[in-house]
């Protein structure tokens, strides 16, 4: 915990910056774009598969249409976006669920506002797995015991969820050690040896494939089978002074979750853009789902998850976080 604290904390100096659109300040207000002009909205977002929707509807639109240009940096994960956002150095974030119910736990102002992202539900056939590389002697969750296991940031959603897949497959999930590292760096932890396993989604999990490596958990189906996987926030001060910009936005992102849905090639095209992905891999990356909707539920049991591994001193109020 003291570890989480910490990077709470400090998260925010390890954004990246990948400017798209202007990186301007996005002022207080919605007078600019209810005037009929343009505000800059400051996103932070992580380079992975699940944001696509947002980058594609930002070239077709979805945002501009709306009186919105965005303005997108990259992080390592959810953790460091928190922080962003309470801040105000973000006016919104993307974030997975167990980084908001933490923040939550800690009566953090954040809000979530519109839905991120969802698993398959289909077991070995997820865009986030647990992941060995080619050869390697694990072949299911309980053989992680004792071993080192990548999670791009500690005490989340990676470490809780391989846990669980460890006890559902009989394990003592508190033998497994995490090792903290960007889910870019994952294919070649394993490749080299640093690590004997990876909480690792598309597309670094389509690069690992590649190589010959092969999926022993689904971690997430392994929590829920329709698990809410991460959602986009902002602060409940920007929230408040900002309603009408908040409304185009859930709006614009609503628009974009479906067209990603409902356009997968367009998706995959997208992805390369923002990712090291290699294009002659676009084909093989196994795609998540994009629900208009959270499952509350999903999320509920992710908090419960939070509350036996040790991340809550208090449990979440998801009717103080979820819309």
């Amino acid at each position: 915990m003291r570890r989480l604290l910490i990077g709470l904390a400090a998260g925010a100096v390890f954004v990246a910056a990948t400017a798209c659109g202007s990186s301007d300040s996005s002022g207080s207000d919605d007078d600019k774009a209810s005037g009929g002009g343009t505000t800059t909205i400051k996103a932070g977002v992580i380079p992975i598969i699940d944001v696509a929707p947002l980058y594609l509807g930002q070239s077709k639109g979805f945002y501009s249409k709306r009186g919105i240009k965005l303005s997108l940096t990259s992080a390592q994960g959810g953790a460091a976006i928190v922080p962003g956002v309470v801040s105000g150095q973000f006016d919104f974030g993307f974030s997975n669920m167990t980084s908001l119910l933490v923040a939550q736990s800690k009566n953090m102002p954040v809000k979530a506002v519109a839905n991120g992202v969802a698993s398959t539900g289909k077991q070995g056939a997820d865009f986030a797995e647990l992941a060995v590389k080619k050869g390697s002697p694990l072949k299911s969750a309980k053989d992680v015991e004792g071993k080192k296991v990548a999670a791009n940031t500690l005490n989340n959603i990676c470490d809780t969820s391989v846990k669980e897949s460890v006890r559902k497959d009989g394990g003592d999930p508190s033998k497994v050690e995490f090792v903290e590292m960007p889910f870019d760096q994952m294919p070649a932890a394993l490749a080299n040896g640093q690590v004997d396993a990876a909480c690792v989604v598309e597309p670094a999990l389509a690069t690992i494939k590649s190589q010959g490596g092969t999926s022993i958990a689904s971690l997430f189906v392994d929590v829920s089978p329709d698990l809410t996987v991460a959602m986009y926030f902002t602060s409940q001060q920007y929230a408040q002074k900002n309603p009408e910009m908040v409304k185009k936005f859930q709006e614009a992102t609503a628009e974009s979750l479906a067209y990603a849905d409902s356009h997968p090639d367009e998706a995959r095209e997208i992805i390369a853009t923002y990712t090291k992905i290699p294009k002659n891999l676009l084909e093989t990356l196994t795609l998540p789902r994009w629900p208009a909707e959270p499952n509350r539920a999903s999320i509920e049991r992710l908090s419960e998850l939070g509350v036996q591994d040790g991340l809550f001193k208090t449990a979440p109020d998801l009717d103080k976080l979820l819309p």
